[in-house]
């Protein structure tokens, strides 16, 4: 049997599924299958936020931890197949990220991008709708469904000003109390759909939570903050009992089509 083979490209951190809670990280791991030799890039590529995002898998496995609730990982790097896009997305597979061309990446034929479909990016999807839907089961409710990220201090020669990002698409129940219990504390700058739109037709949030009606919200965390152990567990320490607070709440666990500003779900 070759590694490939015995590549995961995902994994579930158990936790309490009765709790209604699902978090996720679409780019924890900057992993990739022997086979694929580092896309051809040197070693110090993957050290970049081009390959991950820095600092959520321990943050992730942290808030597991302190909340109880369960967790899926990516565990294959975005520069093979991104998992936060849809299957039509032409960043799906980035041939030029961030100043980086990535050989492996160019060309692609279409049964290379279909094998990398098949073999990783899929998998997690399947592997995230059926945790969601043991947690409905289990819970006997709607579930909330919070994705960790994080994001660059500088990009593009822009120094970015927020400490931590929320973003949302036209459900607000997680995302407005997520905001404002953040922005409680007089030091953060929390960003409001910063530094992205989180309205993005075909991503993790669209599929697994818009289109089921499922409260839930993606928050950003700035990398230099979650680089280092201290800081991660820092942040993971700061965001459980507010993911708790949200948890708690009665209309979260309600299945409320709000649609999305891509378009009818």
């Amino acid at each position: 049997m070759t590694r490939s083979a015995l590549f995961a490209p995902f994994e579930v951190v158990e936790g309490d599924r009765k709790l209604g809670l699902v978090l996720l990280a679409d780019h924890a791991r900057r992993d990739l299958p022997e086979e694929y030799a580092g896309l051809g890039l040197p070693a110090e590529e993957f050290q970049r936020h081009i390959a991950y995002d820095i600092g959520v898998e321990t943050v992730t496995r942290k808030l597991a931890v302190l909340t109880g609730a369960p967790a899926v990982m990516a565990n294959f790097s975005r520069l093979l197949i991104d998992p936060n896009r849809g299957e039509d997305d032409p960043t799906l597979i980035r041939q030029l990220y961030d100043g980086t061309v990535v050989p492996g990446n160019y060309p692609m034929s279409a049964d290379e991008r279909e094998r990398r479909l098949e073999r990783y990016y899929r998998p997690y999807h399947d592997a995230v709708g059926s945790v969601v839907a043991s947690v409905a089961r289990e819970s006997g409710a709607a579930p909330f469904i919070l994705s960790v990220h994080s994001f660059t201090p500088i990009m593009q020669n822009h120094v970015r000003p927020w400490q931590v990002g929320v973003l949302w698409d036209m459900d607000h129940r997680a995302a407005w109390p997520l905001i404002e219990m953040l922005a409680a504390d007089k030091t953060m700058t929390v960003g409001d759909n910063e530094p992205y739109d989180g309205a993005l037709r075909g991503d993790t949030m669209f599929r697994h939570a818009i289109v089921n009606g499922y409260a839930h919200a993606l928050i950003e965390i700035r990398q230099d903050l979650i680089a280092d152990e201290a800081g991660a567990e820092d942040w993971a320490v700061r965001l459980a009992p507010i993911i708790d607070a949200i948890n708690a709440r009665p209309d979260i666990h309600e299945v409320k089509q709000f649609g999305s500003r891509t378009g009818p779900v």
